[in-house]
């Protein structure tokens, strides 16, 4: 099991895991849910308080990977394989990512 925390503008937001069977959980941590003036981090991810579930790496999260010879480089350099979408996530959307959402890997 692999888990990353989800920031919004660099406030803690929920936890997205990857389960060892392959499949993907995302959850609102309970303080983000009941503060009314807290978003959703995206239109597909509503505020709710039941668990998220995929087989696969959920659309929202999946967007914010790179393309391309990007993704190449980005695998390469880091020695991840290039199906490893949680892997190459973790790696590239801790710093520098398009929007207010920031993804930072718990280490268990």
């Amino acid at each position: 099991m692999r888990q990353a925390q989800v920031l919004y503008k660099k406030e803690a937001a929920g936890v997205l895991t990857q389960l060892d069977d392959g499949n993907f959980i995302f959850t609102y941590h309970d303080k983000w849910f009941h503060d009314s003036t807290k978003p959703a981090i995206s239109l597909t991810l509503p505020k709710t308080q039941q668990d998220y579930t995929s087989t696969y790496l959920f659309p929202f999260f999946y967007n914010m990977l790179p393309e391309g010879t990007n993704k190449q480089t980005v695998c390469f350099e880091n020695r991840i394989d290039t199906k490893d979408h949680f892997g190459i996530l973790i790696t590239t959307a801790k710093y520098d990512t398009i929007g207010a959402v920031q993804i930072h890997k718990i280490n268990n």
